[in-house]
């Protein structure tokens, strides 16, 4: 999630483990757009990437408006705010004894990986060998 949004230029990705601290998710991805259309574009690209990876968001809300777009993928809420709504709401002061998950490491949430991690391209048979 946080390269699908860094492709559309959002600022200040932040991703949230909440595995020990929440039943409802893993985690949250958080992130922001400049406006509105920003913010419609960084969840398309996301929801794109999920296509492509043969995966889908359980639901989705906010988009309309896009001043606060959720994308529910169960084990990991995308979070797209525009500045002064995510200011407002303010989701990393209250979940911020959270430790925060580096885009690289490993100890990102399933859904987180799936959705960021290219798959590799199938193996083919060489002609002639055998197994």
């Amino acid at each position: 999630m946080l390269e699908a949004a860094a492709e559309k230029k959002a600022e200040n990705p932040v991703a949230l483990d909440l595995r020990k601290v929440a039943a409802f998710t893993d985690g949250f991805v958080i992130c922001t757009g400049a406006q509105r259309r920003q913010t419609q574009a960084i969840a398309d690209e996301i929801v794109e990437r999920l296509r492509a990876a043969g995966e889908k968001a359980s639901h989705i809300e906010g988009y309309d408006r896009g001043e606060w777009i959720l994308l529910d993928l169960s084990d990991v809420i995308v979070h797209v705010f525009t500045p002064e709504t995510r200011s407002f709401y303010g989701l990393e002061r209250l979940w911020g004894d959270t430790p925060r998950i580096a885009p690289t490491d490993g100890k990102r949430p399933k859904a987180a990986r799936r959705a960021t991690t290219p798959r590799p391209a199938p193996r083919r048979k060489r002609e002639g060998a055998t197994r």
